[in-house]
């Protein structure tokens, strides 16, 4: 008898659907499907079969950005508006993936540079690395997955990917928008599962070519360190992300975009605004009109069409967060806002100085919480920020070129935004965490790139 499990709407429980669940059968029958496809080398999707089944899965999700948007909000907790958007990104990179195969192709090797090398001329091809295995995070349920199979898809791998337990809906759903785009089912399966041990087969079996893994820190480096020799990865995990706010900051034109990197999904973003050092001369007022804002910031139901804030994903999520606003208040912090709204969703909240060694100075917060410090000296602030074993993307706002530009130059981040929130990204941007933060490069074209392997083809003049 097969087995299934329940998901919940993520801000008050209540079911949605209850889903099949895989067993090591599944899995075992899934990995063999994918890797003979990859055997199969005179089978295997042409680029203009690709491009075209990624193209008409842009048109079809477009077509379906509300239901998408819907399912989003339900499962994971975004915000309607919020989800909305995340579903219209998700077509264009699709769109993106079909565009990138017209210029995805190798280089010419220059030869007759040495009288070895003379009569002859070189030049690489693009192969796919081989089986994909995806496991994906639950705060962007639809458009991370995006960015782990349109990837795979374009470059001809074929993939299986895992979701997330808690939001299995937008993948169900996105796999199934790929197959009436034309796509063959083995070329994309899903795992679903509440099982980490079967998680863990997937990423760590041997036919396996290439992990992405989109998740936490421990889990992520974890799996690495248990992938068969040969196997490739990228790590996508999370940070503290700084941001130094100078003297000269315009504090009228700061304050939404700082608002929107911290509280955008309840916090729950790999690079959202957590960690805020403001120049002392300026630090009470941009504290006052920050509290100002995020005590104005809508919380509640995330399919109602005003809500600003939804819930965690988990119940147990809120309650680590509140223990860690709590320790922090402990420890002397000031506390702006906070509370309890429902038993997934919290308040949003401002913690002023708290201590260098409480929690939500030295983790990923992953909560709808910002902290405030204060600094005198540009420097020692941008050495502070720089202090984690963490380094994701960063910034900074100044109207003074000499501060922006020094901290572009110092912060230790893999993107630095001047006068932008630390959460700013675009789908076809580089995305990479640095140290702890994660291993390898995202985004569509990066992504293509680490899925694919170079060949060189070396032809000698005869005659």
């Amino acid at each position: 008898m097969s087995q299934t499990y329940q998901v919940v709407q993520a801000y008050d429980r209540a079911p949605i659907k209850e889903v099949p669940a895989d067993d090591e059968a599944a899995l075992e029958a899934k990995l063999a499907a994918a890797a003979r496809l990859m055997k199969d080398r005179d089978g295997a999707l042409k680029p203009y079969q690709r491009s075209a089944i990624l193209s008409r899965a842009a048109v079809l999700l477009s077509e379906r950005v509300d239901a998408f948007a819907r399912l989003i909000a339900q499962e994971g907790g975004k915000p309607l508006t919020d989800a909305r958007v995340e579903a219209i990104r998700a077509a264009d990179g699709l769109r993106n993936a079909a565009e990138e195969i017209r210029n995805f192709a190798g280089r010419e090797i220059p030869m007759g540079l040495t009288p070895a090398s003379d009569g002859r001329f070189a030049f690489t091809t693009k192969e796919p690395i081989g089986v994909v295995a995806a496991i994906s995070a639950f705060n962007h349920p639809l458009n991370l997955i995006i960015h782990q199979v349109a990837p795979a898809i374009a470059v001809g791998c074929a993939v299986i990917v895992k979701p997330a337990s808690p939001t299995p809906l937008s993948c169900l759903e996105l796999v199934a928008l790929l197959r009436e785009a034309g796509l063959p089912e083995p070329w994309c399966q899903t795992l679903i599962t509440e099982d980490t041990a079967l998680a863990e087969r997937l990423a760590t079996d041997p036919r396996v070519a290439f992990l992405s893994f989109i998740g936490s820190a421990r889990v992520g480096w974890y799996l690495r360190g248990k992938l068969p020799p040969g196997t490739r990865c990228a790590l996508e995990h999370g940070g503290a992300a700084p941001v130094i706010i100078d003297r000269s900051a315009r504090l009228d034109r700061i304050i939404e975009p700082i608002v929107k990197g911290g509280y955008y999904h309840a916090g729950q973003v790999c690079v959202s605004v957590q960690r805020i050092f403001a120049h002392n001369d300026i630090k009470a007022d941009f504290v006052a009109r920050l509290a100002a804002r995020v005590q104005a910031l809508r919380v509640g139901d995330p399919l109602l069409a005003e809500t600003e804030v939804g819930p965690l994903i988990l119940p147990r999520e809120a309650d680590r967060v509140s223990g860690w606003i709590d320790e922090a208040v402990q420890g002397s912090a000031q506390l702006i806002g906070g509370g309890r709204h429902s038993e997934t969703t919290l308040v949003p909240a401002i913690l002023v100085d708290p201590a260098a060694d409480a929690k939500v100075s030295q983790l990923e917060i992953f909560g709808p919480v910002t902290c405030v410090y204060g600094f005198e000296d540009f420097d020692a602030a941008i050495d502070i920020a720089n202090s984690l074993p963490f380094a994701f993307q960063a910034s900074v706002f100044s109207t003074d070129i000499g501060p922006a530009l020094r901290a572009a130059r110092r912060l230790d981040a893999s993107a630095v935004m001047v006068n932008d929130h630390t959460a700013f990204r675009t789908d076809w941007m580089p995305f990479a965490g640095r140290r702890q933060s994660g291993y390898g490069v995202g985004g569509i074209r990066p992504t293509m790139d680490e899925m694919s392997e170079e060949k060189m083809l070396v032809f000698r003049q005869t005659e």
